[in-house]
């Protein structure tokens, strides 16, 4: 059966036909693939030092934003039940 954009389909369904997965599982699976390059590379690669660069500003107001080491370990908590402290 062919798709026309006047049928309306469910994101869902058509994921599902696709072969797809959600959007969450594939960012996961994208920054986790690029953690293992980087922890990979050797430490003085500007790409690996960059990793572990802390910025310092004045504070805003609210909640901050995550880091990325944040959120890949994040990542890694939610596919496993491995609590890494190499992070």
């Amino acid at each position: 059966m062919a798709l026309s954009y006047k049928i309306r389909v469910p994101t869902k369904g058509l994921r599902e036909r696709l072969g797809l997965g959600d959007i969450i599982s594939i960012l996961q699976q994208n920054r986790l693939r690029w953690y293992g390059h980087v922890m990979r590379k050797e430490d003085t690669d500007w790409v690996k030092k960059c990793m572990e660069n802390e910025v310092e500003d004045v504070r805003p107001r609210g909640r901050l934003k995550k880091s990325w080491r944040e959120i890949v370990y994040c990542s890694i908590c939610d596919i496993t039940t491995y609590k890494p402290s190499v992070l």
